[in-house]
């Protein structure tokens, strides 16, 4: 069984998604995961979301074990590109070329991978007590600041000694 997932018009060279795909090709998802979350390439970010969605619909569609799967193949290909020029001197233009990405990831279950050496636990958000949100902003509650907040604080030595207009 193979669970397929694809990834088209991502913002990013293929040339760069590809260096950040070599990382984790054919490795175990959970040893994948772990490699994309710790990568600082632009291009794991939205690797690790598409490795994610196709892990948990291979669990929940095709029942497969999320434990045996690897990435069988994960293939980056050249999307369209956008071309833009820029102005130089002599009035002369230089292009500039804004290439995409699509990638296709390919996870299959494989019964002999052994148990995975560590479990990622990915924190639930929680709404927060105190209030509900209204319009983005919670709403206040009767809590009442200390006295102490509510006075200005008095600029420092430095601030004084080192103002820009003299007093």
């Amino acid at each position: 069984m193979k669970q397929v997932a694809k990834l088209k018009y991502l913002k990013i060279t293929p040339r760069k998604v590809r260096l950040v795909g070599d990382l984790v090709r054919g490795l175990p998802v959970n040893e994948a995961e772990a490699q994309l979350l710790h990568e600082r390439r632009r291009a794991a970010k939205p690797l690790l979301k598409l490795l994610r969605s196709a892990a948990q619909n291979a669990k929940t569609a095709k029942h497969l074990d999320s434990e045996k799967l690897y990435i069988e193949s994960l293939r980056v290909d050249e999307g369209p590109m956008l071309k833009r020029y820029l102005s130089r001197a002599r009035g002369v233009t230089t292009p500039i070329h804004k290439k995409m990405s699509h990638v296709t990831l390919v996870l299959t279950e494989n019964p002999k991978i052994a148990k995975p050496r560590f479990t990622i636990v990915v924190p639930k958000k929680v709404k927060l007590p105190g209030g509900e949100k209204v319009k983005g902003k919670k709403k206040k509650t009767g809590t009442v600041p200390p006295a102490t907040a509510l006075q200005p604080k008095k600029p420092g030595f430095w601030k004084r000694i080192f103002r820009r207009k003299v007093v």
